[in-house]
């Protein structure tokens, strides 16, 4: 069967991430301006195609000094690079609609493949677009340092201020076009 097109919806959608300040805290943050270009069948997920396009200026940590300091050329650099990009390459059932989703991230202008969890969370029909309507939640981390993201600065009691892993908690609401 043929994969249909989805397209998510950002009011029911979010892209969160944390990292931990100081070695002893988690400073979380989102992502407000996002699409996909997702192409799946329900009955056959590992099938699926999924492309995402995050906006790099569009970092939220509620914080404005943390979030210029981000956008800077010390992490995104948002100027000469202004999207971060993901794009699924193998989906790989795991059971009970759970699944290994591996894919190329691109921060920076570098790639590198990295695996996600996925829960496929249920579908149902949306009653005010007559719409088929499904959820997600996808899951995973990976190292700063690999995309070149490199900026920290040393504490006086050791260690360092920011932490290397970014952990990711994605959640989707995708409708079928």
């Amino acid at each position: 069967m043929a994969n249909d097109k989805w397209t998510i919806d950002p009011a029911h959608s979010s892209i969160e991430f944390q990292v931990k300040h100081m070695m002893v805290s988690k400073v979380k943050g989102a992502f407000n301006d996002f699409e996909a270009d997702v192409e799946m069948d329900l009955e056959n997920l590992q099938e699926a195609k999924a492309n995402f396009k995050v906006k790099a200026a569009s970092v939220d940590t509620r914080q404005p000094q943390r979030d210029n300091h981000l956008k800077s050329e010390d992490f995104f650099d948002v100027e000469k690079y202004p999207d971060v990009l993901f794009q699924s390459k193998e989906i790989i059932p795991k059971g009970d609609n759970e699944y290994d989703v591996k894919g190329d991230l691109t921060i920076r202008d570098v790639t590198n493949t990295i695996m996600f969890h996925l829960t496929y969370e249920g579908s149902g029909k949306d009653p005010n677009t007559g719409k088929m309507i499904a959820g997600f939640e996808i899951t995973g981390k990976f190292n700063r340092k690999d995309f070149g993201l490199n900026y920290n600065a040393a504490l006086e009691t050791g260690g360092v201020l920011i932490g290397d892993e970014v952990k990711l908690d994605i959640q989707i609401e995708a409708s079928k076009q």
